[in-house]
């Protein structure tokens, strides 16, 4: 199975390169199955009905969200209805939407994607190491579903690799997201899960994090107010992580950084070609 997980989309500038981008790399890498983190899709705040339907027209099969994820109050009446659109799972008993879901890929496979928040420097939320072993025990990689994917929302790179450590073996990807700024670290570990500590923003990175940069430079500076974040509007770099598993355990065969467009340095997979799905 071939997997996309597309880092944290900011504004306009990175739902363009999403629309840019996205399509080819289904066509090109034969996807069967994308993931998109939009928790900042909605001028670097939150998400929309409107944009999660956008995602979902360009080929996306689900939408990971995060610490912004109720920063437009539609979605708290929109996600419960709306089990392609997820939030941390470890949020407090009794929140609106879920964390989890069970999906079926393009190939008819079952593919468990899972969201979790980290607690270092994010605010109180039950611990994402336990909600994610509750989760996992409910599956079975390679028997009941044919991949898992795990978005760890956080900002501490050591959680971010204690829970890839922590899930080795028992789910195909843990993926960072957040921090908005890829990392050099695509590896599959000892136990044949992959993981990356963080996918990058699909956004114009001629900024700070993805917010135009004289506001947010002028913040470290002062001690006063200095006016509100805006998006950065350029080009946006499209980032992501491309996985493909092993169809028979559901652990990791290959996993590459993708970065398109933009100021980064492009990165690209080698096309996947038909026939032998296992071959590149």
């Amino acid at each position: 199975m071939r997997l996309l997980f597309c880092g944290d989309v900011v504004g306009k500038a990175g739902r363009r390169a999403a629309r840019l981008h996205l399509p080819g790399l289904i066509e090109r890498l034969k996807l069967d199955f994308v993931i998109v983190n939009g928790e900042n899709a909605a001028h670097g705040f939150g998400i929309t009905r409107d944009i999660c339907n956008d995602f979902f027209a360009l080929g996306v099969d689900v939408i990971t969200t995060g610490n912004h994820v109720w920063d437009q109050r539609e979605i708290v009446g929109h996600i419960d209805g709306e089990p392609r659109l997820l939030r941390p799972l470890n949020l407090p008993e009794g929140t609106p939407g879920r964390g989890a879901g069970v999906f079926t890929a393009r190939n008819g496979g079952k593919v468990l994607v899972v969201q979790v928040m980290g607690r270092l420097f994010m605010g109180l939320v039950d611990d994402p190491f336990a909600a994610l072993k509750r989760e996992l025990s409910r599956h079975r990689l390679g028997a009941t579903v044919a991949a898992v994917a795990v978005d760890m929302h956080a900002e501490a790179t050591s959680e971010k690799m204690a829970l890839g450590h922590f899930a080795d073996g028992q789910v195909s990807l843990v993926v960072g997201s957040h921090t908005h700024v890829p990392t050099a670290d695509a590896q599959i570990l000892p136990g044949g899960t992959a993981y990356q500590g963080d996918a990058g923003m699909c956004g114009d990175y001629d900024s700070v994090i993805g917010m135009q940069k004289d506001v947010a430079v002028a913040r470290f500076l002062r001690n006063t107010p200095v006016g509100r974040l805006e998006p950065a509007g350029e080009e946006a770099t499209f980032c992501a992580v491309f996985l493909e598993t092993d169809d028979r355990t559901g652990l990791a065969a290959r996993i590459e950084p993708v970065r398109l467009g933009g100021r980064l340095a492009a990165v690209e997979p080698l096309p996947c070609h038909g026939g032998n799905r296992d071959q590149p």
